[in-house]
C-alpha cells in the first residue's frame, strides 16, 4: 500500500518528503500560502517576492546563521481541527517542487483521511504514510548509494546547487562560515568548496554578494596575515583577487583548497586526472557534517604523504596507521614511532627523524603472532620474514584487530603456496606463510630456440649484469690506494648488512645515510639504488613484465622511437660502453620499453642521459624499473611533452634561493640565470654539467634523499660562486662562472678510468679555477641547506606548480591566437576571449560528463589548435549564445549541420581553430561566402566537400600529413559544390525564414526571401525539363519572375500557380484575402508569420508560426520532385536581385555584445522560484 512516487513527482537531487517532526509555532517566519482541512502550504519569510523589513531580517538570519542550510524556504505541515500542534511532513527548495508534493497529497490522501472519524487515527495514518514513502526511496538508492552523507549535509550541497545554478554532477566537498572581503567591507557568508567551483554566498540586509571561481583559473593560493586581513586566505586569478578570513579552522580549509586546485592543475596537465578514484578507502565511522568526498580526499592525502614517505607504487593504498614502538636489535631500545598497513606493506617510521624506517613487503612476512604481553611490553606484535628476519612492535592499542587486519592482507597478497594455518597456544595466535620456494624468473637457462627471434632474453649480456661489470670483467685487479678505498666502503656496507639486515626489509637509520653520502660501492650501486627508489618492489610484483614490454614494443614506429634513435649516439658518447652495439642496443630497448608503457611521456631529451647511467651500474630489467619510478615517483612531470615538473622545481630553487641568498636572487634575477641553469641541473641530476664520477656521487644521495638534497647541491654552488656572481655583467659571463665551477667537480677516490668530460672541453679556459671535491661540496651543502625539509618542498612545488601550469595556458592562448590571427577576421582580443569561451566549455564537459569521455576529449599531447575539443552539445551552447544567426526553434537543427561540417575527421568533437572558422565565416566574410556556408549546411554529409574518412590510429604522420593538407592552396570555385535537391531546398528556406525573426526589416525580408524562393522554385522546374532532355534551348534560360512564366510548366506543378500569386500577392498586401478570419490581423501580425505555399515547398512545417497558402489537400499527397535540383550560382544570383536580402548578409555583425553576456552567463546562473508562479527565473551574476 506504500505508494512509489514516480520519478516525475520526485526531486531529482533529494527526497523531499521528511520524517514528520512537531512545530509548535506555525507561523513564526512563515507565511502560509495554501490550505485545506488537513495540510498548510508555507513560504518562509525573507524568499521569493515581498517580505518587508522582516523578510531582510530573515534572510540575514539565515545566511548568517546557516538555518537555510537546515530549513528549507517551502514545507507542508500537516493539521487537525482539535490539535495544536502541527507536524512537518515536507520541504522543498522551490515553489515548483513543492507544489509537486501538495498535488500529491491532495490527490492520494485528501480524500482517504477525510472518512476517518478521529484526529488522531489521520495524524498516525499520515505519518506513517510519509515514513514508508521514505523508506522505499532509501531502499531504492541503496543500490547506487552506498553511503548516505549525513541532513545537514546534504541539505547544503542541495542550497549550494539553488544559489549557484549547479547540476547534480557538481560535488560539493566542504562549506565553511567565512568572511569575503569586497572592497573594504567583510561580508559574513558561506564559503562553499566543490570538486570543480570555489563558491561564495551571502545576503545581508537586502545586499546579496554570489561569487563563483572555477578551481582551473586559479593562479596562486596563499594563507597570510596582514594589518588589513588578519590570517586570511587570498586567491588569485588572472583578472582579480579574492580574500575569504574569520574561519573557524583556517589551516582545514587551506589544505582542502590546495587539494582542489591541485587535482584541477592535474586535470589542465593530463587527462587521467579527470578519471574518478574510486578504490579510496572508506573510514568505517561516518564523521557528522563530513562528505563522503570530502572524506575520499582526506584518505587521498594520507595516501600520498605514505606513498612519498616510503616509495611505494601509485596503487598503493594505506589501511590505517596506528602509534607503537619497535624494537632495534642494532640499538638494543624500543623505538617510538608509527605502524602503517596498507594492501601489501606493513612500514614503520620513527617520531624522531632518520631514527628508523622500515618497510616490509607482505609477499615476505611468513609469521604474524601475537606474544606474551607483560608490563614492560604490553601487546607486542612479532613478525617474522622468509629471510629470517624478526621485528617486534609492541604498545598496540587495538591488537587483535591489527593482527586481523593484517592476516586477511595475506591472504589476498598473489602468492599460491600461501596457506592460514592457526596455531593455538594459551595466548599465542600465529598466521604462518609457508616459505616457498620460489623459482626464478628464466626457470632454465633456455635453449638458443627460445631465444631465437626475441629481442630481450635472458641470455643477452646486458640482463644478467650492468654495463662496467661487462668491461671491467677482464682487467687486472687494481690494488692500489683508491682500490683499497673502495673495498673498505664495501666492507662496511657488509657490516651495515649484518647488522641492520639485506634487502628490503633493511632498518634504515642514520648510519644509512651516512653511509650513502660517503659514495655508495659501484658493485652495490644498482642493487642499492633498486631498493631505495622503490623499484626493487615494483620489479618483484611485475616478473616478465619487461622482457613483454620490449617484444610489443620493439619494431613499432612512432615519434618516440624516432626521436629514440636520434638521440641514442648522443648518450654519454665519452664512455666505452655507448661505443658499440651492446651498450646501444641495451639503451634503445630501455627507452622503447618505457615510452611504450607510458605513450603520455613517450619519450623526453635528458632521459637518454639518465638511462645510460642507470645501465653502467643495474641489468636492463632493473634500469628500466629505476627509470619508472624516477619518472613516474621521485621526478613528477619532469619528462613530459612540457617539462612541467622541472619547471615547477626551477620556480622552487628560484624561491629557495630568495629566501637562503637574498643579495645573489636580486642580481642573478637581473641577469635572467637561475632559470636557465636550473633547468639543465634538475633534468639530468647534474650528470650533463659534472664529471660523471663526481654525478654519480650525486645520484646515490638522491636516491635515498630524493630531490632535496639536488636543492641543497645548488644552493651550495650559488653559495660558493657568490662573489664572483656579483660581479657579473651578463648572463654570458655568469654562465661561464657556473660552468667552469661545475667541470672542476671532481671525485678522488674513484677507481674507474678517468672519462673525457665534453662539457669542461668546451667551457675549458687558459687558467683553470682549482679542483673542488665532490665530498666537500656535498658535506657543505648539508651544515649550510640541511634544514630543507621534503614536506616545506612539496608544499612550494604546489605553489609554483599554479603558477606554472597557468603560465603554459596563457601561453597555449598566445599560441592558438597568433595562429589564427592569420586564418580569421577577428580582433586579437576577441581571439583570446573566445578562447576563453571555448576552453571553459570544453572543461565544464570534462567534468560534468557527456556523451564521449574526457580522455577523449582533452589531450594535452596534441598541438594547440586540436587539445581542447567539445562535443555537439557543448558546440550547440556556444553556437546559440555567440552565432549571428539565430533561428529559434530551428538554431538546434542548424547548429548540428554546422559541426557536421566542421567536424573535418568525423570524430564527434570540434577543436578551437574549426569552432573559429566556422564563427569566423558567419560573422566576417563576404556575402557569397555566408550564402556559401549556408549552401553547405543544407547538403548531405555524403557530397560534403569537408568530409574525410576517420583514422583509426593518428601518429605524427598523420598530423603531418593534416599539416601538408592546410599548407595547399584551396582552389574551391562556387562551380564545385554540388547541386541542391528539392529537399534540401525546402530546409534552406526553412533556416532562411526563421532567420530574420528579430530583424528590423523582417517584413521587407519576408517578401524578399518570397520572392526567390519563387524564383528559385521555377529556375529549378526549368532545369528539370532541360536535363530530362527538353530540346527548346529556351526552356534552358530562367523564366522572368511573373505568374505569367507559368505556362510553360508542366501539369506536375499545378500548385505553382497558386503559389506564385501568393508570394505576389504577400509582396503586395501585408494580408493576403484567402487568409481565414484568425490570420486577417493587423500589419505588425504579419511579422511573425511566413507566407509560402503548402503545394510548392511540400513540407510538413517551414516554421511553427507559418501560414500555409493553397493547395492544401494536395499537400498531404504531394510527394518530392527528385529530378527538381538548383545550383549554388542560382541562389546566389536571386538572392543579389533583392536589396533587403543583400543589406542583411552585407552588414557587418560585433560579436563583442554576445561575448559579454556570454561571460556574463558563465560566471553563474541562479535559478530561483517565483512567489506567484512555477516559473524559474534566471539571473546573471
Amino acid at each position: 500500500l506504500i505508494p512509489r512516487p514516480s520519478s516525475a513527482l520526485t526531486p531529482t537531487f533529494l527526497p523531499m518528503w521528511i520524517q514528520p517532526e512537531e512545530v509548535l509555532l506555525a507561523g513564526a517566519l512563515w507565511v502560509s500560502e495554501r490550505a485545506n482541512p488537513f495540510f498548510i502550504l508555507q513560504r518562509r519569510r525573507g524568499h521569493g517576492r515581498g517580505g518587508g523589513l522582516s523578510g531582510l531580517l530573515v534572510g540575514t538570519l539565515d545566511v548568517v546563521l546557516d538555518s537555510s542550510a537546515r530549513v528549507a524556504p517551502y514545507r507542508i505541515l500537516l493539521q487537525t481541527a482539535d490539535s495544536q500542534i502541527y507536524w512537518s511532513i515536507a520541504c522543498g527548495s522551490s515553489r515548483k517542487e513543492i507544489t509537486e508534493h501538495w498535488d500529491w497529497l491532495e490527490s492520494n490522501l485528501l480524500q482517504t483521511i477525510s472518512i476517518f472519524d478521529n484526529d488522531e487515527d489521520v495524524t498516525t495514518f499520515v505519518k506513517g504514510k510519509i515514513s514508508g514513502i521514505i523508506a522505499e526511496e532509501n531502499r531504492l538508492k541503496q543500490g547506487d548509494e552506498q553511503e548516505e552523507d549525513c541532513g545537514k549535509f546534504r541539505e547544503a550541497e542541495l542550497k549550494m546547487r539553488r544559489l549557484f545554478g549547479m547540476p547534480d554532477e557538481e560535488k560539493l566537498v566542504n562549506y565553511y562560515s567565512c568572511s569575503y572581503w569586497k572592497g573594504r567591507v567583510p561580508r559574513q557568508g558561506w564559503l562553499y568548496l566543490s570538486v570543480n567551483h570555489l563558491c561564495f554566498y551571502s545576503f545581508l540586509l537586502g545586499k546579496e554578494v554570489t561569487l563563483v571561481v572555477q578551481w582551473t583559473e586559479v593562479t596562486q593560493l596563499e594563507k597570510n596575515a596582514t594589518l588589513v586581513f588578519p590570517e586570511s586566505v587570498r586567491v588569485s586569478t588572472r583578472d582579480t583577487e579574492h580574500f575569504f578570513s574569520m574561519f573557524l579552522n583556517i589551516n582545514d580549509t587551506f589544505k582542502l583548497m590546495e587539494q582542489l586546485a591541485n587535482i584541477a592543475m592535474r586535470q589542465l596537465l593530463d587527462n587521467e586526472a579527470f578519471a574518478a578514484d574510486r578504490s579510496l578507502p572508506k573510514p568505517c565511522k561516518t564523521l557528522k557534517n563530513v562528505s563522503a568526498l570530502k572524506r575520499d580526499l582526506d584518505a587521498r592525502a594520507k595516501n600520498e604523504r605514505y606513498r612519498t614517505m616510503f616509495r611505494l607504487t601509485q596503487d598503493e593504498r594505506l589501511d590505517g596507521h596506528t602509534d607503537c614502538t619497535l624494537w632495534t636489535p642494532f640499538a638494543k631500545m624500543h623505538v617510538v614511532g608509527q605502524l602503517f598497513i596498507s594492501n601489501n606493506y606493513i612500514c614503520f617510521n620513527s617520531r624522531e627523524e632518520d631514527l628508523c624506517q622500515l618497510i616490509i613487503p607482505l609477499r615476505e612476512v611468513s609469521i604474524v603472532e601475537k606474544a606474551d604481553s607483560s608490563s614492560v611490553l604490553p601487546c607486542p606484535v612479532s613478525i617474522s620474514t622468509k629471510n629470517k628476519m624478526n621485528f617486534l612492535f609492541a604498545n598496540l592499542k587495538d591488537r587483535d584487530f591489527l593482527v586481523q587486519r593484517i592476516s586477511d592482507f595475506l591472504q589476498r597478497t598473489p602468492d599460491s603456496s600461501w596457506g592460514r594455518s592457526f596455531i593455538s597456544v594459551v595466548v599465542v595466535c600465529v598466521f604462518c606463510r609457508q616459505a616457498s620456494s620460489s623459482t626464478p624468473l628464466s626457470s632454465s637457462a633456455g635453449s638458443e630456440s627460445v631465444h631465437r627471434g626475441r629481442h630481450y632474453h635472458p641470455g643477452l649480456p646486458t640482463a644478467s649484469q650492468g654495463l662496467l661489470q661487462l668491461y671491467h670483467r677482464d682487467t687486472p685487479e687494481d690494488l692500489g690506494p683508491k682500490a683499497m678505498k673502495e673495498k673498505m666502503k664495501e666492507e662496511a656496507w657488509n657490516i651495515h648488512f649484518s647488522e641492520f639486515g639485506r634487502g628490503v626489509c633493511m632498518y634504515r637509520t642514520s648510519r644509512t645515510r651516512e653511509l650513502v653520502l660517503n659514495g655508495i660501492p659501484e658493485r652495490l650501486r644498482g642493487e642499492l639504488w633498486l631498493l631505495f627508489s622503490g623499484a626493487q618492489n615494483e620489479m618483484a610484483t611485475h616478473p616478465g613484465y619487461y622482457g613483454d614490454l620490449v617484444e610489443q614494443a620493439m619494431g613499432l614506429c612512432s615519434l618516440a622511437t624516432e626521436e629514440i634513435e636520434r638521440d641514442l649516439h648522443r648518450s654519454m658518447p665519452e664512455h666505452r660502453a655507448f661505443q658499440n652495439e651492446t651498450g646501444i642496443a641495451a639503451l634503445r630497448r630501455v627507452l622503447t620499453a618505457y615510452a611504450h608503457r607510458n605513450p603520455g611521456i613517450g619519450y623526453c631529451q635528458a632521459m637518454n642521459i639518465v638511462t645510460s647511467v642507470l645501465l653502467l651500474y643495474c641489468p636492463e630489467e632493473e634500469a628500466f624499473w629505476l627509470l619508472v619510478a624516477l619518472c613516474e615517483r621521485m621526478l613528477p612531470d619532469y619528462y613530459n611533452t612540457r617539462v612541467v615538473g622541472a619547471l615547477v622545481d626551477q620556480g622552487v630553487f628560484e624561491e629557495l634561493t630568495r629566501a637562503f641568498l637574498p643579495l645573489l636572487y636580486e642580481h642573478m634575477q637581473e641577469l635572467g640565470v637561475i632559470s636557465t641553469i636550473s633547468l639543465s641541473w634538475f633534468l639530468t641530476l647534474f650528470l650533463s654539467v659534472m664529471p660523471f664520477d663526481s654525478a654519480v656521487l650525486l645520484v646515490d644521495c638522491f636516491f635515498y634523499e630524493g630531490i632535496k638534497v639536488i636543492f641543497q647541491v645548488a644552493l651550495a654552488v650559488l653559495h660558493d660562486n657568490m662573489d664572483a656572481l656579483l660581479s657579473c655583467s651578463d648572463e654570458g659571463e655568469a654562465m661561464t662562472i657556473l660552468g667552469r665551477y661545475l667541470d672542476n667537480v671532481v671525485n678522488k677516490q674513484t677507481v674507474a678510468p678517468p672519462i673525457p668530460h665534453l662539457h669542461a672541453l668546451l667551457t675549458s679556459g687558459d687558467d683553470p679555477p682549482p679542483e673542488i671535491d665532490i665530498f666537500d661540496l656535498i658535506k657543505s651543502s648539508y651544515e649550510k641547506f640541511g634544514s630543507l625539509r621534503s614536506d616545506v618542498i612539496e608544499q612550494m612545488r604546489f605553489k609554483q606548480r599554479l603558477k606554472v601550469i597557468q603560465s603554459l595556458e596563457d601561453t597555449a592562448k598566445r599560441s592558438v591566437v597568433r595562429a589564427m590571427m592569420t586564418e580569421s577576421a577577428f580582433s586579437i582580443e576577441e581571439l583570446e576571449e573566445l578562447y576563453c569561451l571555448f576552453k571553459s566549455k570544453h572543461m565544464t564537459s570534462c567534468y560534468w560528463g557527456s556523451s564521449s569521455s574526457a580522455a577523449e576529449r582533452h589531450d594535452p599531447s596534441l598541438p594547440y589548435l586540436e587539445q581542447y575539443r567539445i562535443d555537439p552539445a557543448q558546440f550547440t551552447q556556444l553556437f546559440t549564445a555567440l552565432a549571428p544567426w539565430i533561428c529559434g526553434a530551428n538554431t538546434a537543427t542548424l547548429s548540428a549541420r554546422l559541426f557536421r561540417l566542421l567536424d573535418q575527421n568525423q570524430d564527434g568533437l570540434v577543436n578551437f581553430k574549426e569552432f573559429i572558422t566556422g564563427l569566423s565565416g558567419m560573422y566576417h566574410g563576404d556575402m557569397t561566402e555566408k550564402l556559401k556556408l549556408l549552401y553547405k549546411l543544407h547538403l548531405p554529409p555524403g557530397n560534403s566537400h569537408k568530409a574525410h574518412l576517420k583514422e583509426k590510429v593518428k601518429d605524427y604522420r598523420y598530423y603531418l600529413r593534416m599539416w601538408a593538407k592546410e599548407k595547399e592552396p584551396k582552389t574551391e570555385t562556387i562551380k564545385d559544390l554540388p547541386r541542391m535537391n528539392q529537399e534540401q531546398f525546402i530546409d534552406l528556406c526553412k533556416t532562411l525564414y526563421n532567420m530574420f525573426s528579430e530583424e528590423s526589416l523582417e517584413q521587407q525580408l519576408y517578401h524578399s526571401i518570397a520572392t526567390v524562393a519563387s524564383l528559385l522554385l521555377r529556375i529549378g522546374e526549368v532545369g528539370k525539363k532541360f536535363n530530362n532532355g527538353s530540346k527548346k534551348t529556351e526552356d534552358a534560360q530562367a523564366p522572368s519572375p511573373t505568374p505569367q512564366s507559368e505556362e510553360g510548366l508542366s501539369e506536375g506543378a499545378s500548385g505553382e500557380s497558386q503559389v506564385c500569386r501568393a508570394l505576389a500577392e504577400a509582396q503586395l498586401e501585408p494580408a493576403a484575402p484567402q487568409t481565414s478570419d484568425e490570420e486577417t490581423k493587423d500589419d505588425t501580425s504579419v511579422s511573425s508569420y511566413s507566407v509560402v505555399s503548402s503545394g510548392s515547398l511540400q513540407c510538413e512545417d517551414i516554421a511553427d508560426d507559418t501560414v500555409l497558402i493553397g493547395g492544401g489537400e494536395q499537400r498531404r499527397g504531394s510527394v518530392l520532385d527528385v529530378d527538381w535540383s538548383i545550383t549554388f550560382e542560382q541562389v546566389l544570383a536571386s538572392m543579389l536581385t533583392e536589396p533587403p536580402l543583400v543589406d542583411y548578409f552585407e552588414k557587418k555583425r560585433d560579436i563583442q555584445s554576445k561575448m559579454a553576456a556570454c561571460k556574463a552567463q558563465r560566471a553563474v546562473e541562479r535559478q530561483t522560484s517565483s512567489a506567484s508562479d512555477h516559473e524559474l527565473t534566471q539571473h546573471s551574476i
